[in-house]
């Protein structure tokens, strides 16, 4: 039976570049990356680890972008195509209705998801240490952040495009205060958006390409196969961190179940505008668009930490190379 892509709208105008003659790999690369420079306005110093939807026909985004004074916040940009972006030079002023949390020290790494009737967004946000914002759009006009999902410290909180047994859910990895020599995936259910509890491990860091730590990436697909789950994998080198992207299949009931896991990694930091910049070596997936007619996807990653590419799979050729690729015994 051939996989079905489930609750997937067709996105007729997604980014698209066919497979390079000769390439046999099941992620490839745009050609004309990194398809956002590192500085789109002045006071932009870098442009990476950005999260991006389809929206009335056209594209949307919020992306990380550390200013030149190494500020961390969260803009606005728009695009008819998804290639080319005009991002707004002033970074999302949030609503909040709680003085204690409305001015985080740093806001970084988003995730933007379609859920129920609006855009969810989560990022890395600084509350006395690093854990979980949360806010939400309707419009992309008005911006309202609410509680934090999670106490410090945590990153990579992605939420599933639909609730789970009657509840929202969430993957995140506890972490630590710094730059986490460590890190598993945990799954996570609220039944409000605000309470967050019945937590479960996912996944490990145990491949010989994501020693050190893994986290999720983009908002998780559903397909008839189960949730397919793009994620970051960690390995400490003799020269620092390397950061490159993978792919696991979960329960669609049971999420915090995995089915397969590639062994293999998807793309790592091979290319000069992923292995030169503020941070070398990093390949760090936020966004994973797929066009529910042809199972096209277009994957958005930041590079280097100083600027945003993007990469292209067949979800059905993506999910039959994890299936292949297994290496999960549990």
């Amino acid at each position: 039976m051939a996989l079905q892509l489930l609750n997937a709208q067709p996105i007729p105008n997604l980014p698209w570049q066919e497979r390079p003659a000769g390439c046999a790999d099941v992620v490839w690369r745009y050609r004309q990356n990194p398809v956002i420079p590192r500085n789109p306005f002045p006071t932009a110093n870098s442009t990476f680890n950005s999260a991006v939807i389809p929206y009335q026909g056209k594209f949307v985004g919020v992306f990380r972008i550390d200013d030149t004074c190494r500020r961390m916040n969260l803009y606005f940009g728009e695009s008819p195509d998804g290639l080319t972006w005009n991002i707004q030079p002033q970074p999302i002023a949030f609503q909040c209705a709680e003085p204690e949390i409305a001015n985080p020290q740093y806001r970084y790494d988003p995730r933007l998801c379609w859920l129920e009737d609006r855009y969810y967004i989560t990022w890395c946000n600084g509350y006395h240490g690093p854990t979980i914002g949360v806010g939400y759009t309707f419009d992309f006009q008005t911006f309202t952040q609410i509680e934090n999902a999670f106490l410090p410290f945590n990153r990579n909180g992605v939420l599933f495009p639909r609730k789970i047994s009657g509840k929202y859910a969430m993957l995140s990895r506890p972490s630590d205060n710094g730059h986490t020599p460590f890190g598993d995936i945990f799954y996570s259910e609220s039944p409000d958006m605000i309470h967050w509890g019945c937590h479960r491990h996912v996944m490990t860091s145990d491949l010989p390409w994501a020693w050190t730590k893994v986290g999720a990436g983009p908002i998780p697909i559903e397909t008839s196969e189960g949730w397919l789950m793009i994620f970051h994998g960690v390995l400490t080198s003799c020269n620092g961190f390397v950061y490159s992207m993978g792919a696991a299949l979960l329960d669609l009931d049971q999420p915090w179940k995995i089915i397969a896991r590639a062994q293999p990694y998807l793309l790592s930091p091979q290319t000069l505008y992923e292995c030169v910049g503020d941070v070398p070596n990093v390949v760090f997936p936020c966004a994973a668009l797929v066009d529910g007619d042809t199972g096209r996807m277009a994957i958005y990653y930041g590079g280097a930490d100083t600027v945003v590419a993007l990469a292209f799979a067949q979800i059905e050729e993506l999910v039959e190379f994890i299936k292949k690729e297994n290496d999960w015994k549990r």
